[in-house]
């Protein structure tokens, strides 16, 4: 998997979210138990100026199966979305629901 610079997240948030984001930190995130988020990288953190409901972003990117490129992920901070680990489980479930409507 090619590195994803915080510059391209950035654009990322931008882009599907609005505001202006600005690079914070990076955290790892460890699947702690078997669930839909058992996925194992970095997280990075945002804030998000400008943006009507949320002042902070997580963003990452994963590699898609049997692909070179890589799937961007940027979700917005608010209810149950409370942090990194919650923000990757968000877009777990989001994907997982998204597979069952096919």
């Amino acid at each position: 998997m090619t590195h994803v610079s915080t510059d391209q997240l950035k654009r990322v948030i931008e882009s599907q979210h609005g505001g202006s984001a600005v690079f914070r930190r990076s955290l790892r995130v460890v699947p702690s138990t078997r669930t839909l988020a058992e996925w194992d990288g970095i997280v990075h953190i945002f804030d998000l100026e400008d943006h009507p409901k949320t002042k902070r972003a997580y963003a990452w990117s994963s590699a898609i199966k049997g692909s070179t490129r890589p799937r961007y992920f940027a979700v917005l901070h608010g209810g149950l979305v409370n942090g990194p680990a919650a923000a990757v489980k968000a877009a777990a479930i989001m994907i997982n629901v998204a597979g069952r409507r096919r």
